[in-house]
């Protein structure tokens, strides 16, 4: 029997080497200090729950996407789908160690079994940021302006964000006597823009009448400025409610914080997942439309209930909150040009002089590094040039030749592999001055 492994990965899997883990690890990094700049902290919870955790809201369609199986105690166990759910489950597991309104963010991998497409995979990473525990509309702006500042700033071009009411679109769907179908016609018409206005009509047409849904359909495509959209939705839903008053009063905020530009009151966004129960939103690369949204996301005020039966408690959890998929967002860097790739996080390295020099070539990298300059030992005993090729490989440009003969930091040799040159003769005040200030 042969021994050989055929090296393979699941279909909506994948491998990420250094130079695109690099590249997904900086923007991670830009993302986590633009959350920390506005006050929020980091939290993590398992990729492995209890099933009757994840799917106590989900069901349906998301029940058909989810990894689950039996583990090896015949538990009913599944890998998360999104990390909101674990949120919930972690406000109400933790609530007496945590500070109200509690605003954090989370990064990690989720899991869907999913048809794959252009940036949407089975495994992927997704990046959250929530205020748990206040019901007003600083907070649902508060995530708005933190997604529209946030990619605009990683993205290097302009945002998008599409907002609706979830209870405003629930109140004309009552009106119409459909407020029994509500989860079905939101599934429908988040399709929308995939499928398109013909199919979503039929689509619609199999959930109610044929009038019923062209009015479906026509309240969804009301078009005009923010203003307009609002009058003609508030008189669709019967005339003026909460819902219309919190979507009045974003659109206040965004004037006065100079980003109504970048917000479109848009009827058809309504989010398929039916633990949202206000504003909603989804953002987009405004030179990238096609790819989808970047981030997208909602108000959610019931979903901690599932996970606590202290009444008082759950009243006093409201939420709102927002997914960045990072999969998605390196796609579109990737085709607009602007995922800065590097094969290392060092630009500088020193060469392997001989096995006795090993000791001084590390303490020189020690000396280096300790002034932040990131620096790397060749650690095979080579001629130069075979070294000079290995750095160039790795995206180094700065490779220090030191001489073993000399005491530590002095008559050191830097070559520059970008312009094939050396600079002799070099102390380590001096050759920290060229590294810090390379021309």
């Amino acid at each position: 029997m042969s021994s050989y492994i055929e090296p393979r990965i699941l279909k909506g899997f994948r491998d990420f080497l250094p130079a695109t883990e690099i590249a997904r690890n900086n923007l991670l990094e830009r993302l986590e200090l633009s959350f920390r700049s506005y006050g929020f902290v980091p939290i993590d919870t398992p990729a492995l729950e209890y099933s009757e955790i994840l799917l106590g809201k989900g069901g349906g369609e998301t029940e058909k996407q989810v990894y689950r199986f039996k583990d090896h105690g015949d538990r009913d166990v599944a890998l998360r789908f999104d990390l909101t759910v674990p949120l919930a489950r972690f406000i109400a597991e933790h609530r007496e160690e945590l500070v109200f309104p509690f605003k954090r963010y989370h990064i990690g991998k989720v899991w869907r079994g999913e048809n794959t497409q252009r940036g949407r995979y089975r495994e992927f990473t997704q990046c959250d940021f929530d205020i748990v525990g206040i019901d007003s509309a600083a907070a649902d702006f508060e995530i708005i302006h933190i997604m529209r500042n946030t990619l605009h700033d990683v993205s290097g071009g302009e945002v998008i964000i599409h907002i609706n009411h979830r209870g405003l679109f629930n109140r004309f769907l009552s009106r119409l006597n459909l407020l029994d179908k509500t989860v079905d016609i939101l599934r429908t018409v988040d399709k929308l823009s995939k499928i398109g206005e013909e199919a979503t009509l039929r689509a619609l047409s199999e959930l109610t009448e044929r009038d019923k849904a062209k009015e479906v359909l026509g309240f969804i495509g009301i078009k005009g400025s923010y203003d307009e959209i609002l009058e003609a939705m508030t008189s669709a839903a019967g005339g003026p409610c909460p819902g219309s008053e919190r979507l009045a009063l974003l659109h206040k905020f965004m004037l006065d914080a100079g980003i109504a530009d970048s917000v479109v009151l848009d009827p058809s966004i309504t989010r398929g997942l039916d633990y949202y129960t206000g504003v909603v939103f989804e953002s987009f690369i405004a030179e990238l439309p096609d790819i989808g949204s970047i981030c997208s996301g909602g108000r959610y005020d019931d979903l901690v209930g599932l996970y606590t039966q202290d009444k008082k408690f759950v009243e006093s959890l409201k939420a709102t909150g927002t997914s960045i998929g990072i999969d998605r967002l390196v796609a579109a860097l990737e085709t607009l040009g602007r995922l800065k790739v590097k094969k290392s996080y060092a630009d500088t390295a020193i060469a392997w002089i001989s096995d006795n020099a090993g000791g001084l070539c590390q303490a020189l990298a020690e000396k280096l590094r300790n002034e932040d300059i990131p620096c790397e030992v060749l650690l095979d005993e080579e001629k130069l040039t075979k070294q000079f090729q290995t750095a160039e490989k790795k995206g180094i440009r700065w490779l220090i030749i030191p001489d073993v003969e000399k005491p530590l930091g002095s008559a050191l040799t830097l070559r520059d592999l970008l312009r094939r040159k050396n600079i002799e003769g070099l102390n380590l005040e001096e050759l920290i001055n060229v590294l810090n200030h390379p021309n």
